[in-house]
């Protein structure tokens, strides 16, 4: 029986790619998209299709049941939202909300739907985080608001693995990306970066529950 992987963030970049892999690999693929026009692309390519947005509570609230007598092999939380500013000005309470409950809230309401689904398939979850989270080794406060939601991130797993002992539970950077997000410059493509995230995924052991990884295969030092 193939594997069953939940993407959820699939209609762009790092979530889009993961979509074409995992197909590729001959995996079973159900995407979360918040569009119809991203839902008719992710069918055309052999997805299981479903609408979610995960910056609204009250979407959220409907996976559990969307995803009913499911056993999740490897679910990706991909969807997120990036800032551009620094620690020089505050940011609106309408850019925080809208940040930190794409990355943060989405996050904490996804996982106590999806992880037994994951656990009845000893299955990983993964959600995916940044080097930019790691606080010893900031160097800088650009993307101030972004690197707080990714440190939330980090700690919103670290402290969920422990109720989920029979699946494995991390964060991990797909480093710095050409994506929208990530920008022109940046030193990865978008399959080189999901080649590497799906195997790291491949390669984790049990110590690694809870843990910061990169795409690379390196696990964090600092967190």
């Amino acid at each position: 029986m193939a594997q069953t992987t939940l993407i959820i963030g699939a209609s762009r970049g790092l979530g889009l790619e993961l979509v074409r892999q995992s197909l590729a690999a001959g995996e079973r693929v159900i995407a979360t998209v918040r569009s119809d026009a991203a839902r008719s692309a992710l069918t055309a390519l052999g997805a299981q299709v479903l609408k979610v947005d995960v910056s609204n509570p009250a979407s959220v609230s409907g996976l559990a049941w969307q995803l009913d007598g499911e056993k999740i092999d490897r679910a990706w939380y991909v969807a997120g939202l990036m800032d551009r500013g620094n620690a020089l000005s505050p940011p609106t309470q309408q850019a925080f909300d809208t940040l930190m409950h794409a990355n943060v809230l989405g996050l904490m309401q996804v996982l106590p739907q999806v992880m037994p689904l994951v656990e009845e398939a000893g299955g990983v979850f993964a959600a995916l985080s940044s080097s930019m989270s790691q606080i010893e080794t900031v160097p800088n406060s650009s993307a101030w608001l972004y690197r707080v939601s990714k440190a939330a991130v980090n700690m919103a797993v670290a402290a969920a693995q422990h109720d989920y002992p029979r699946a494995t539970l991390v964060t991990i950077d797909p480093g710095w990306v050409r994506t929208d997000m990530g920008g022109d410059s940046a030193p990865l493509s978008v399959t080189d970066s999901v080649q590497g995230l799906r195997q790291t995924l491949a390669g984790l052991t049990p110590a690694d529950r809870g843990r910061l990884l990169h795409h690379d295969g390196r696990r964090a030092k600092h967190w």
